[in-house]
């Protein structure tokens, strides 16, 4: 793959003070190694989706800096081209985990030199409805997890804010209605919450697929039928042991197609958006986007 023009597209707001420190290094490195390189700063939500609608259907390598919001916006855009450029990511946010599963290095500038050698894999990306995604798409307690951040929380504890904010949701018996149907699992029922993954880290941490594979063009499905604590437990026990969570109350397994309905409706937490509910069909698109790695698989 031969690149020519880099579009580098920033969000200032990002919380990774490293990032903004580091920006003028990152932009002298890429100017180094790529003939030209754009670099666009956004300012608010949907910034980003509009300048590659305008102007970045012509890069050949778009590199989104900032945090999981940034990734998930560009993404949006990017997925639906024909003419897909390649995708990079300089990671910004609280905690980043997609590109972690690229083997990228939490180090913006690291990460920009990894960027630099143009190691590129096609990766899949999750698809429901109206909406892409790289890491995860969930209904259920994850929604209520995200939602009930304490912004000054994040603020201040980071990746720890989102396993205080699980604790505090684990209190609130909570369960909704699902009939969920695949090719490989059905299932009718009450359940606390589903998650499907793409990538194996959540919040930082190989919380619930540890042995998830962006390449294989499976998506993991997990059901959790209570949100009892010893659910949870058995779920880090699984995590330590890098073992597949097994417990009478959660139900996991692979699929490249899976639909859902709920009652009531269920807000979706898509890479931590929550801009659509359910009903959805979710599939995979195997190995839709070159994207640059790093140390991978790591």
């Amino acid at each position: 793959m031969k690149i020519n023009r880099v579009d580098l597209i920033v969000n200032p707001k990002a919380g990774n003070e490293r990032l903004h420190e580091q920006m003028e290094q990152i932009i002298t490195r890429f100017e180094h190694h790529f003939p030209t390189v754009n670099v666009f700063h956004t300012n608010k939500t949907g910034d980003a989706g509009q300048y590659i609608n305008e102007y970045g259907k012509d890069a050949d390598f778009i590199i989104g800096a900032g945090g999981d919001g940034t990734i998930y916006e560009l993404i949006n855009e990017i997925s639906p081209l024909e003419n897909r450029p390649a995708f990079g990511i300089i990671p910004g946010g609280t905690c980043n985990d997609f590109s972690r599963a690229l083997g990228l290095s939490q180090d913006p500038l690291i990460a920009a030199e990894q960027l630099c050698i143009q190691k590129f894999r096609g990766i899949d990306v999750g698809k429901c409805n109206h909406q892409y995604f790289l890491n995860f798409w969930g209904i259920g307690l994850i929604t209520e997890v995200s939602t009930n951040i304490n912004p000054k929380m994040k603020e201040n504890f980071g990746r720890l804010s989102y396993y205080l904010s699980t604790l505090q949701s684990l209190s609130q018996e909570y369960t909704f209605n699902l009939k969920l149907e695949s090719d490989q699992c059905a299932f009718e029922g009450e359940a606390a919450m589903v998650l499907i993954g793409n990538g194996p880290f959540t919040g930082g941490i190989r919380a619930f697929f540890p042995g998830s594979d962006i390449e294989d063009g499976k998506l993991e499905v997990l059901i959790i039928e209570s949100n009892r604590f010893q659910t949870f437990f058995d779920m880090l026990r699984a995590k330590v042991m890098n073992d597949v969570p097994n417990s009478e109350d959660i139900l996991y397994f692979q699929t490249d197609t899976i639909s859902i309905e709920t009652a009531p409706v269920q807000t979706i937490d898509c890479d931590g958006e929550r801009e659509y509910s359910t009903p959805s069909t979710i599939t995979v698109l195997p190995r839709h986007i070159q994207m640059a790695v790093g140390e991978y698989p790591y």
